[in-house]
């Protein structure tokens, strides 16, 4: 099982009945058929890290990720919920002891950035800077030093 927990944050000025439409969405989104469970609602951690909700998805494996990754529903609730968001959070984590699932789920969101390059720059946004870096990448970066 890969499993993405997402803590955020509304913008200021979001509606409740705005906040109520980005809820919504992410239950529509936790519903499609890749999703063997999901979950939405308050963020009941610490308050000064500035969370106020959070939704939980968690997908069986690479095949099952990559058609939510892509599902229409999901492409379609993204774009109520980006918007709306101030910052997110995500810890993700997998059941699957494979060293090489993490690139493996990165490479499939990576294929999404370079499909849909305006949803990478809202999501890397939410995240302040880039929601990830490979293993490579901080290598390099400490090298470089």
């Amino acid at each position: 099982m890969i499993v993405n927990l997402q803590r955020f944050s509304f913008k200021p000025g979001v509606s409740e009945e705005e906040k109520a439409e980005v809820l919504a969405a992410m239950r529509r989104t936790g519903s499609v058929e890749s999703v063997a469970y999901s979950a939405v609602g308050q963020d009941l951690g610490d308050p000064a890290d500035g969370f106020t909700h959070a939704y939980l998805a968690a997908v069986p494996d690479l095949d099952a990720l990559e058609r939510y990754m892509h599902d229409p529903v999901h492409l379609a609730g993204d774009e109520v919920i980006l918007p709306r968001l101030a910052r997110q959070s995500a810890v993700r984590l997998a059941d699957d002891p494979d060293p090489e699932l993490r690139q493996a789920v990165f490479a499939i969101y990576d294929r999404k950035v370079r499909k849909y390059p305006a949803w990478g720059r809202q999501v890397e946004a939410l995240f302040g800077g880039h929601p990830r870096e490979t293993r490579e990448q901080q290598e390099q970066q400490e090298q470089q030093g």
